[in-house]
């Protein structure tokens, strides 16, 4: 069974929160703030709890944009079953912490070079408001061998 994971696409005033992960998976890249989902919490109770304990903003009114399963047939990391929320929603004063370091980017200046692989193949419509359903196999250099995106029609 995939363990579930949320991101949270948050933006303001053209732009869009990502932070600098200090350690864990993904470090040293640029990652929409969340983590996991923890027994006993809804997907969405998780999505708010790792955003604040990420970034040290409340967030409301959450929108489901995807599920992306993520997976590395070597097991080099455990399957992911990825819930993406998107907000513009939001409390409270940006800190920095012990395992993500956050900040704003313009839309147009995406640190694409700096962020996982699979980000340039689903970003794009996150930015343009598609819902859809999407999974990625994985090398052992947590580089897309393939992939498949499946939009949903309204």
């Amino acid at each position: 069974m995939k363990k579930k994971y949320t991101l949270i696409f948050i933006s303001k005033d053209n732009k869009i929160l990502l932070g600098l992960k200090k350690r864990g998976f993904a470090f040293g890249k640029y990652t929409l703030v969340g983590g996991k989902v923890e027994p006993g919490e809804t997907i969405e109770e998780g999505a708010r709890r790792e955003v604040f304990e990420e970034s040290n903003l409340d967030v409301r009114d959450l929108k489901k944009i995807a599920v992306l399963d993520f997976v590395w047939p070597d097991k080099k990391n455990p399957d992911m079953e990825v819930h993406l929320f998107k907000t513009n929603n939001f409390s409270g004063q940006l800190a920095d912490n012990d395992e993500i370091s956050p900040s704003w980017f313009e839309i147009d200046k995406l640190p694409y070079k700096k962020m996982l692989d699979d980000n340039k193949y689903w970003f794009p419509l996150v930015l343009k408001d598609q819902k859809f359903q999407a999974q990625f196999l994985f090398d052992k250099h947590d580089k897309v061998i393939s992939h498949n995106i499946k939009i949903e029609t309204p």
